[in-house]
């Protein structure tokens, strides 16, 4: 997924001769705490709820004022894992989106990257999810998938988290389907540690046994 596929043309950007009022509103509307100045199609920089709310006279223009102006952007074809990055170290609500002469195509939006984290992990789609902690050198995530798929169930995401000073790795298995005790019994018999285990249809501690042998109790 490159930028030019997330940019979102639904959020207007700001202009040099729009006032204050007029850009705290905006930011209100689309619930955002940035958003770019441009003037035609030169981006000149974001700018920032937090300077906005400090200006006493809000019906002064935007471009009159000693403000701070942030100066991020990605090009276009910058890829998803760039724009995240961007995201997390400048803690920004939107991204701005150039191509290589400079001229702004659009924005991406703190929405349209979650809507499409929860795609790229299939958050919506039925399943469960199994949670593995293993070596750094046990990484093989064809294995997994041939253990997932011998249970004739399928891998629809999968992430890794690696730990500062560890030689352990996390993997989260998104599969689809919810009656996982095969797939974890097979995962432990191959020595995979299974640290956790969500939406799952297992039943858990013999809860439904001795619910049967007390109603067979009262019928005898």
């Amino acid at each position: 997924m490159f930028a030019s596929e997330l940019i979102s043309n639904s959020i207007p950007p700001l202009k040099t001769s729009d006032s204050v009022q007029k850009a705290l509103e905006r930011m209100t509307e689309f619930k955002l705490y940035h958003l770019p100045i441009v003037n035609e199609t030169q981006f000149l920089g974001l700018l920032a709820e937090e300077e906005l709310i400090e200006v006493r006279d809000t019906e002064q223009a935007i471009g009159s004022l000693p403000l701070s102006i942030l100066n991020p952007f990605v090009y276009e074809d910058a890829h998803i894992y760039d724009i995240i990055r961007l995201f997390h170290q400048l803690h920004l609500s939107v991204v701005p989106v150039l191509d290589y002469k400079k001229n702004y195509l659009g924005l991406i939006s703190i929405n349209n990257l979650l809507e499409y984290t929860a795609d790229i992990y299939a958050v919506k789609e039925p399943g469960g999810i199994i949670v593995l902690e293993i070596s750094n050198r046990n990484n093989s995530l064809s294995h997994m998938a041939q253990i997932v798929e011998a249970d004739n169930a399928q891998i629809l995401s999968s992430y890794v988290q690696s730990f500062p000073d560890s030689t352990k790795l996390e993997v989260t298995l998104k599969i689809n389907k919810t009656e996982l005790s095969g797939i974890i019994a097979s995962f432990e018999r191959y020595n995979y540690q299974v640290k956790a285990v969500f939406n799952s249809t297992i039943s858990d501690n013999g809860t439904e046994d001795r619910y049967n042998s007390f109603m067979n109790y009262l019928n005898v």
